[in-house]
């Protein structure tokens, strides 16, 4: 049985909702939607605004993610993709463990975006148990998008070491070697993208994807305008988990979501927009249907 009992493919999508930001639910949502697909939300915590702003309100939600899951699973629901991003702790952590030993099923799409860091620095709410925690995640998605820092904490790569080859041929292949670990650890059949990956050539500056699979990798890049805003990689990674569930090939899902973020990152960079609001890729939303 289908959510609703209506011919759609739908997508579960365990993130926190915050008010201002672009970020989490409502990033992923409007997306989701746009290709055509039922947005299924499951609030992992409620903010008023992304923990970036200087003062926020955090109704934690860790105590009823199981209700959710159980709420679904006596209605008899199942789902074409998973989307799980931030998690605020290791007993979240557990409880999507759990969604999963129920709703991830041969066939369907989850993505893990893992959320632990970026530039090289790790997240506040970092700790080894979360760590570890994600790592399990990892192992049970069929693509998973981490940036580079959030690759080599899982890898085990050191990342001061591989940014050090940023200017070299072989970035990428350094970079695809740490994919590899975690698709040869991984319980079945994975896609790990790398995503924000800056590389430095000719004197200018690009951001990259790297996807990485059993069989080969795939790489996109774009002009760097210098910037980074709250949201993209929730953008990119509702894109990729949109594009997989309709049955597009890794290349054609990450072209999409570069199709889509890049014009609404250059048109925030060239209006020196506020980070923590994030882009306004709601005007881009056409380029999804």
């Amino acid at each position: 049985m289908k959510a609703a009992d209506i011919d759609m493919k739908n997508i579960a999508l365990i993130n926190d909702l915050s008010g201002f930001g672009r970020c989490s639910l409502t990033a992923a949502i409007p997306v989701v939607s746009a290709m055509g697909l039922q947005a299924c939300p499951l609030p992992t915590a409620v903010l008023s605004a992304q923990t970036g702003f200087n003062s926020y309100f955090c109704d934690d939600y860790t105590d009823k993610i199981d209700i959710f899951t159980n709420e679904w699973q006596k209605m008899g629901v199942s789902f074409d993709g998973i989307q799980s991003g931030f998690l605020a702790n290791p007993a979240q952590i557990k409880k999507v463990i759990d969604f999963l030993d129920i709703f991830q099923k041969d066939g369907t799409v989850y993505l893990a975006d893992p959320v632990l860091g970026d530039s090289g620095n790790k997240m506040k709410a970092f700790s080894d148990s979360l760590l570890d925690g994600m790592k399990e995640l990892v192992k049970r998605s069929s693509v998973c998008t981490p940036n580079l820092t959030e690759l080599c904490l899982l890898s085990g790569y050191d990342y001061d070491a591989i940014v050090t080859f940023c200017e070299n041929r072989d970035y990428n292949e350094r970079i695809a070697d740490a994919a590899y670990r975690l698709i040869n650890s991984s319980y079945g059949r994975q896609t790990v993208i790398v995503t924000g990956i800056i590389r430095q050539k000719n004197g200018s500056a690009y951001a990259g994807n790297l996807a990485v699979n059993e069989s080969g990798t795939f790489y996109t890049e774009t002009p760097y305008t210098g910037k980074s805003f709250s949201g993209t990689g929730d953008l990119f990674a509702a894109v990729i988990c949109g594009a997989m569930v309709k049955g597009m090939s890794v290349a054609d899902a990450v072209k999409k979501a570069v199709s889509f973020l890049q014009p609404a990152i250059e048109e925030a960079s060239a209006e020196s927009t506020d980070r923590n609001y994030g882009i306004c890729f709601e005007k881009y939303l056409y380029v999804l249907m």
